[in-house]
């Protein structure tokens, strides 16, 4: 399960050697090391694309808002994950918001620092390229969910996603830590909190899975894949 987490390609990647170097490194570059509470913005749209960010603690949620300021949840990152890449590829002021979903530290690189490290380093280039495309095909899978599936199935398919993507097998079950709340899946699987309370108390009573605010403990991962 763990051989098929999204952010394989980060495994002889130091990151945290890179965002957040030696007091030292720190001072010979344009870093930023800062502690944001629960609900704080990061940055919100028109904000300048300049930096990169890598969490050291926490999760932050990345959205925008459509019409009438409804906001539209694109993604959860969490810890030891990087968001802002966009700034690297010709981004001049940020379409979308990050906010800290709970107290998160992060450590921050500029757009020109990494730049220079991208010419020395063809790790790193592979990297934000595999990150990039893995997060497109991440909108993508969950629009075609969105238009091929029903809402049950699209709350079943986010919940085998993450089980591929962040479960642990722990004997014939498979361990998630740091569960999302319900309103949060419904915000990316575009149903409702009342429908994704409904789906994960049935699942609940027919004994596939356990939850808390905590973890998710899917009991048997095959049975949860014929449900979708």
């Amino acid at each position: 399960m763990e051989g098929k987490n999204a952010f394989w390609f980060l495994e002889n990647i130091d990151l945290s050697g890179i965002f957040c170097p030696n007091k030292y490194a720190a001072q010979e570059a344009n870093f930023e090391h800062k502690a944001y509470k629960k609900g704080e913005f990061i940055y919100v749209p028109k904000d300048e694309s300049d930096m990169l960010f890598y969490i050291t603690s926490g999760r932050i949620k990345i959205g925008s808002y459509g019409e009438g300021d409804k906001e539209i949840l694109k993604a959860i990152i969490h810890q030891g994950e990087v968001f802002g890449e966009l700034a690297l590829i010709g981004e001049e002021k940020r379409r979308d918001f990050a906010q800290a979903l709970e107290p998160t530290t992060l450590c921050a690189l500029s757009k020109a620092d990494m730049t220079g490290l991208l010419r020395d380093r063809s790790d790193l280039q592979t990297f934000l390229l595999k990150i990039m495309g893995s997060r497109v095909l991440e909108m993508e899978k969950r629009l075609e969910s969105l238009v091929f599936k029903d809402s049950r199935s699209r709350v079943i398919g986010f919940l085998l996603d993450l089980a591929d993507k962040k479960g642990k097998r722990v004997g014939y079950e498979t361990l998630i830590k740091g569960f999302f709340t319900h309103q949060e899946i419904a915000n990316l699987t575009a149903t409702s909190r009342q429908t994704v309370t409904t789906v994960l108390n049935e699942l609940r009573s027919r004994n596939l899975l356990t939850f808390n605010r905590k973890r998710l403990l899917i009991r048997d991962l095959e049975q949860l894949r014929v449900e979708i």
